[in-house]
């Protein structure tokens, strides 16, 4: 296994995944609608908004991109941490899993 590292801090989330291209997301998971978000983030061509793509109802449980601020509510609340594999020189590893603290 890849060695890894726990990130919490929100600059140094924010800066691994912009070095990634990466963006913030959000998907519900809940059955309702709007009560149980999952975190995620988004790499490559899902990172960008289809403006033209009809919206969907909000429990249809695609990913909704947001902002950070939103992002980092939800990570705060669930007491949540980031991990990634370590930087490697020469790599850019956009592999990541967000856990509990």
């Amino acid at each position: 296994m890849t060695d890894t590292v726990t990130l919490t801090d929100h600059e140094a989330i924010r800066d691994w995944a912009a070095a990634r291209a990466g963006v913030p997301a959000i998907v519900d998971v809940s059955p309702a609608g709007g009560t149980q978000p999952m975190l995620t983030l988004v790499f490559g061509q899902i990172a960008y908004q289809d403006t033209d793509q009809a919206e969907r109802a909000q429990s249809s449980g695609g990913r909704e991109l947001v902002e950070w601020s939103d992002w980092f509510e939800v990570f705060d609340r669930e007491e949540l941490a980031l991990v990634v594999a370590k930087d490697r020189p020469g790599v850019r590893d956009s592999w990541h899993e967000i856990v509990r603290r």
